[in-house]
C-alpha cells in the first residue's frame, strides 16, 4: 500500500474515532440530563397520554352522536312528500339503519334490478325494498301490479331477499294488493309509512306476517 493511501486511511480512522467519541460524549450528557430532569419525561408522558385520551374521547363522542341522530330519526309525511325519488330512497335507508340494520344500503338507480334499498335486520333477515315516491302523495298515480311483478321477479331470485317490500308515500291499487298477498310481498303504503317514519318501532314489528329468520344449516 502506498504511503499516501496509508495516510488517507489513517485520517479516515481518526475522523471516525472522533465522531464516535463525540457521539458518546453527547449520549453521556443526555443521560446525565435525563437523570437530573427525569420529571420532564414524566410530564411529557402524561401530556402524551392526555392527548391520546382526548382524541379517543372525541372519536367515541362522534360515534355516539351519530348513533343518537340515527336512533332519533323521524320524518313527517310533509317532509317525505317534498323529497325527490333519490332523497326518498336515502330516507328509507336511514330509517332501516335507525331500526338496527347495520349494513343498510341504498342501491337504487339505473340497473338496480328492482331493489332500491337493502339491509339485514338484527335477526339476519335480508330486506329488499323497492321505493315508489309520489310528489302528490295520495293524489299521485297508484302503485300497480306491474311494479310489484318486477319486484317479485328479482327480490328473491336475484337479490336473495328474505323480506321483499314495496314502500310508497302514495297509494296502492287493489289488484296490486291482491297480487302482493298471493306472492308474499309486503306493502308499506302511505298510512303505514307515516306510522314507521314518525315513530320509533322498527318496520319488522309494524309489518304483519314477516317471515321468521332462516334456520342455520346443520353441521354434518
Amino acid at each position: 500500500m502506498s504511503p499516501r493511501r496509508r495516510r488517507k486511511n489513517k485520517d479516515e480512522l481518526l475522523v471516525t474515532s472522533g465522531v464516535l467519541v463525540l457521539v458518546g460524549l453527547v449520549l453521556v450528557k443526555v443521560d446525565q440530563w435525563m437523570s437530573e430532569h427525569w420529571w420532564v419525561l414524566v410530564v411529557l408522558g402524561l401530556l402524551a397520554v392526555l392527548a391520546l385520551s382526548a382524541w379517543i374521547y372525541r372519536q367515541i363522542d362522534r360515534i355516539r352522536s351519530a348513533r343518537l341522530r340515527v336512533q332519533g330519526l323521524t320524518y313527517s309525511l310533509g317532509q317525505i312528500d317534498a323529497m325527490d325519488h333519490g332523497t326518498f330512497e336515502n330516507a328509507i335507508r336511514e330509517l332501516l339503519a335507525r331500526d338496527g340494520s347495520h349494513d343498510a344500503l341504498r342501491c337504487g338507480g339505473r340497473g338496480d334490478l328492482g331493489a332500491d334499498v337493502k339491509g339485514r335486520d338484527p335477526l339476519g333477515r335480508l330486506w329488499v325494498i323497492q321505493c315508489k315516491h309520489r310528489r302528490a302523495g295520495l293524489a299521485g298515480s297508484a302503485v300497480g301490479t306491474p311494479d310489484l311483478q318486477t319486484l317479485n321477479g328479482t327480490g328473491r331470485p336475484v337479490h336473495g331477499g328474505d323480506v321483499v317490500v314495496m314502500v310508497t308515500n302514495g297509494r296502492i291499487s287493489q289488484p296490486a294488493r291482491d297480487f302482493a298477498r298471493s306472492q308474499r310481498l309486503h306493502l308499506v303504503d302511505r298510512h303505514l309509512l307515516d306510522q314507521w317514519a314518525r315513530g320509533t318501532r322498527p318496520l319488522w314489528e309494524i309489518l304483519p306476517a314477516v317471515p321468521p329468520p332462516r334456520k342455520s344449516p346443520r353441521l354434518r
